[in-house]
């Protein structure tokens, strides 16, 4: 899908890029209402379209444009945004880039269309209920090729289902995710995630759901499988599994509220050791984000000049990058510390402190390790912080101004804004933009006053009062899962920890009898039972109508119960009880670590479209809840079925100890070959005698019964380890 998302994104980007010269053309000289009214609707399309295009961020940094762009926006969200499909439908898709989504439109979707053998049904999901209902009532056609045509509309809705997935992790990774911001491109050709809060590289990490495949096929780099979750958590419930909870950090202040509400923890300020005599001063905000990178370089040779250091913090390793080539265009010897550079970064930051020193560096900047200050660096006034963005997160603001002013040294800092940054563009409110207006500022003019600097602290709490919402949202979706995981990793617990299982599998050996004679007695479905007991359970027990009638359904589930139990028990004679402990382990391991899985994947599915429901008036939450709950039921109905399936069927390859006798017109007599050294977990015969057989005692000699199927070297082995069989007990097999 690769080369048809290129094209689309080309085509939006070139259709952005002329209605954007459209409405500039439209603004020159004295443009009469209408024209200043079409110009503010093509700006805010080309919003909607590209938020990041570089033409439109060019153009909104003049205020008065951005101050239209909004008043348009205003006009078309009103009503609910009724009218906002007059705004979409010229777009081939389109971005809310707030809440980090992305939709085709009706014109994207005929584009991709294009050249395929489906048409305009290349998007359309058939109504699979529907379908399959109209299939089962069809009478023209035989059960063979409804079967077909069942497996047919399977494939197709997976297809289908699978294409537009690909499709919106496509169009994020081109239009959302940029290189050297979200993510860089190792030494070695891999993709690797930059966490924003820190700048680091997060090695082994990659985006789920099909993501960072999208990244990668986007980027030309090898594309890696898609990884599963094998177990998930939210860090709010890993944290709050500890029976104490404490910590420090010097920025907890500003999160006092989430530490309360979701770990009950207050939160106390410990005074300086030294009194603090760092000067921030009130930031700064130029236009666009050109005129701020200007400023910073000019401040940088006017710092270095005097012998003062100074730490240039930067939000992305583009930033960084493109400030360290405006510097080596000037001259200025410097240092960069970013996700690249990370290995060098105590080195680094050790000579950060030395006269005239400069460093550019991401978020990661001295976290770890002291700044100290060169000889004569005090008296001209310590280390000198630039920021040259406000981060979505106060906290991360105040790191970056702590490197200065440690331990009473004198500092100061600083931060260069632009109209262009993320957080004014997204969150910022408009009394920048407005009194940049009024005042007429020209190119390089420079806004500073205590008003502003609120503001953007303003727009802050906000970003973080969103998150906080967000990530409070996912807990309650988490504390589902919590429950859950509770319950899975009791049970799995019991297993690992060697505890004898026999009662628990003899408990669910009766829950599932005991289901599976409620699902046949009703229409006297005997043969039907007689033949899964003895598939699932080796069971050969037989009932006649007479009897079947006379016992009832208790009586039936009680005999049956009965046959499996003296099942369990000769086989337990047979192999010990130490070997059926081992097998009760493996059953248990397997099955629950192959299940939670799967669960895992269907939980992730259910959540991914659980918020449509509230275009139906329903809450999503309380939808997820009773989705969960169903989903949860049934897989401990699997968990318990297939677990007890294993435990009856499951034999070790010892043909000196085992030997089982089976009625031979019910199953063909088979001999087990494998060796005690390579024992592996085999499926095998089973054993169980009629009540004239119980009577009469053991019935003659033995016969064996053979295996012909091994395990697989990269199958679990059979003992329980967690390793595959190759690398455990099949080593030298």
């Amino acid at each position: 899908m690769k080369p048809k998302i290129e094209r689309l994104h080309r085509l939006q980007s070139n259709f952005v890029s002329s209605i954007l010269a459209d409405a500039e053309k439209k603004l020159t000289a004295e443009p009469s209402k209408d024209e200043v009214t079409e110009a503010g609707i093509s700006i805010f399309r080309a919003f909607r379209g590209l938020p990041k295009h570089k033409k439109l961020m060019k153009v909104v940094s003049e205020p008065s444009y951005k101050q239209l762009m909004q008043n348009t926006e205003l006009e078309y969200l009103k009503d609910k945004a009724k009218n906002m499909h007059v705004i979409d439908e010229e777009l081939y898709f389109v971005i809310d880039e707030k809440n980090n989504s992305i939709e085709l439109t009706e014109k994207g979707r005929e584009e991709l269309a294009k050249g395929t053998p489906e048409g305009k049904d290349f998007f359309v999901l058939p109504d699979f209920g529907y379908e399959i209902s109209k299939l089962k009532n069809d009478t023209s056609l035989t059960e063979e090729e409804k079967k077909k045509k069942e497996e047919f509309l399977h494939y197709e809705y997976s297809e289908k289902s699978d294409r537009l997935h690909t499709i919106n992790q496509l169009l994020k990774a081109y239009t959302l995710f940029e290189k050297d911001d979200e993510y860089v491109i190792t030494e070695d050709g891999k993709i690797a995630i930059v966490d924003e809060f820190t700048g680091r590289v997060l090695p082994g990490r990659r985006y789920s759901d099909g993501l960072h495949q999208a990244i990668e096929a986007k980027e030309n780099v090898k594309v890696e499988r898609d990884t599963q979750t094998l177990a998930t958590i939210t860090l709010q419930n890993y944290f709050r599994m500890y029976k104490k909870l404490a910590g420090m950090t010097g920025t907890a202040e500003t999160e006092e509220g989430e530490f309360f509400e979701i770990y009950k923890l207050e939160v106390v300020v410990v005074p300086t050791n030294r009194p603090m005599t760092r000067d921030d001063e009130d930031d700064q905000i130029y236009r666009t984000k050109r005129e701020k990178l200007n400023a910073v370089v000019s401040q940088c040779e006017e710092l270095r000049k005097q012998g003062r250091p100074v730490l240039v913090g930067t939000t992305s390793v583009e930033v960084s990058e493109t400030i360290s080539r405006m510097l080596r265009v000037k001259g200025v010897p410097h240092n960069v510390l970013n996700a690249k550079q990370h290995q060098r970064e105590a080195e680094i930051v050790q000579s950060a402190g030395q006269p005239g020193a400069v460093t550019i560096a991401t978020n990661m900047a001295g976290r770890g390790t002291d700044i100290k200050l060169g000889a004569g660096v005090v008296d001209k006034g310590g280390l000198f912080i630039l920021g040259t963005e406000r981060h979505e997160s106060r906290r991360i603001d105040r790191q970056l101004r702590g490197r200065a002013g440690r331990q009473g040294d004198p500092g100061t800092t600083l931060f260069f804004l632009s109209l262009e940054d993320d957080l004014l563009r997204l969150f910022g409110s408009d009394r920048a933009a407005a009194i940049m207006s009024r005042a007429g500022f020209e190119e390089g003019e420079v806004i500073k006053h205590p008003i502003i600097t609120r503001s953007v602290e303003r727009a802050q709490k906000k970003v973080e009062e969103n998150n906080f919402a967000i990530r409070k949202r996912l807990l309650e979706y988490d504390n589902t899962m919590n429950q859950q995981r509770t319950i899975i990793y009791s049970r799995r617990n019991r297993a690992l920890h060697g505890e004898r299982l026999k009662t628990e599998i003899l408990e669910m050996m009766e829950e599932y009898i005991a289901d599976l004679v409620g699902k046949y007695y009703g229409n006297a479905e005997i043969e039907l039972l007689e033949k899964e007991l003895d598939t699932h359970l080796l069971l050969n027990i037989r009932f006649d109508r007479s009897e079947w009638e006379l016992l009832n359904k208790n009586g039936v589930t009680e005999k049956v119960i009965k046959a499996a139990t003296d099942y369990y028990e000769h086989k337990e004679s047979m192999l010990s009880s130490d070997m059926m402990a081992r097998i009760e382990r493996y059953a248990f391991l397997t099955i629950i670590d192959n299940k939670w899985k799967e669960h895992l994947r269907d939980m992730d599915d259910l959540k991914e479209g659980i918020n449509l429901r509230a275009y139906g008036q329903k809450d999503p939450l309380i939808e997820y809840k009773n989705e969960a709950f169903t989903l949860f039921s049934d897989l401990l109905d699997t968990i318990r079925n297939e677990t007890v399936q294993i435990a009856f069927k499951l034999y070790p390859a010892q043909p000196e100890h085992v030997q089982i006798s089976r009625r031979p017109e019910r199953r063909p007599q088979r001999t087990i070959k494998e060796s005690a050294e390579n024992a592996g977990m085999q499926g095998g015969g089973g054993y169980v005698p009629t009540p004239k057989e119980q009577d009469a005692g053991p019935v003659g000699k033995p016969q064996p019964v053979k295996v012909s199927e091994r395990i697989g070297r990269n199958d679990p082995c059979w003992c329980g380890s967690g390793k595959k069989y190759k690398q455990c007990h099949g080593k030298n097999a």
